[in-house]
């Protein structure tokens, strides 16, 4: 399987935090509950969410009571992280990779990976987190994968994913998670998946495509995808929105 840490997963994402912010889907409540419920985890309770983007998954926690340390080794992702200012209180950022966090030993109740596994050198990364948790302490992948049994969502696919960089991208993202659960390191490896969706409007649906790393950049390429996108959305939105449907994928383990 191809090493998406070597495709320059720090500086690919610069540019586009606000698209980022504004574009990704949610997770759904299921996923949260079924996290805290299963890892034991309650109000004060330390995760650290890593790669944690613009904080998505970050305010998830820190809604729920948890602490929360958001490493981000982007800038631009992490300052727009910063800006959001829902549940401040209980969240700090700070720069940072998943194979060198620089936390201390034993500090974590949780280390949570969320749309963000695949950019890691997973055994490197898995070692740095058995160091920063605490005897017990729980590792979570959690993954937003689009769900194309939905013809809506198969058609957006086809799109987004139609060219070599996006094949590159997304077959490894889809099968990242296995390193966890194959990992000689842990045990009590369990998987659970949820439904999800994001309803957009046209220029939404533009934005989540573009919100891709590997959406293209060249101009004629991108004059095409736009008009691809546009067709799509005519063909299947209900009323001016656009159903996308995705399957939510929890992996959790402990370390031995």
């Amino acid at each position: 399987m191809p090493d998406l840490s070597q495709r320059d997963p720090l500086n690919r994402f610069t540019g586009l935090a606000d698209l980022y912010a504004r574009s990704r889907p949610d997770y759904p409540a299921a996923a949260i509950d079924f996290i805290l419920q299963h890892c034991g985890l309650g109000a004060g309770a330390l995760l650290v969410d890593i790669g944690s983007g613009t904080g998505i998954s970050s305010r998830h926690f820190a809604a729920r009571g948890l602490r929360v340390i958001g490493m981000e080794p982007n800038a631009d992702m992490r300052r727009q992280a910063e800006a959001e200012p829902e549940h401040r209180s209980l969240i700090v950022y700070q720069d940072g990779k998943a194979e060198a966090t620089g936390l201390p030993d034993g500090r974590a109740d949780a280390v949570l990976a969320a749309q963000a596994f695949h950019w890691f050198a997973a055994e490197d990364a898995l070692r740095e987190f058995r160091r920063i948790l605490r005897p017990g302490g729980w590792v979570i992948v959690m993954a937003n994968e689009r769900d194309e049994s939905d013809p809506a969502t198969a058609a957006y696919g086809k799109i987004i994913g139609a060219s070599r960089e996006a094949a590159a991208i997304e077959q490894p993202r889809r099968a990242a998670a296995q390193a966890l659960r194959q990992s000689p390191l842990v045990h009590r490896a369990e998987r659970r998946q949820f439904t999800n969706e994001q309803v957009v409007d046209e220029e939404g649906l533009l934005g989540r495509a573009f919100s891709a790393s590997y959406a293209p950049k060249e101009p004629k390429a991108v004059e095409q995808f736009i008009a691809a996108l546009r067709r799509v959305f005519a063909d299947f939105q209900s009323d001016g929105r656009f159903h996308l449907r995705y399957v939510t994928s929890v992996d959790v383990a402990q370390f031995q």
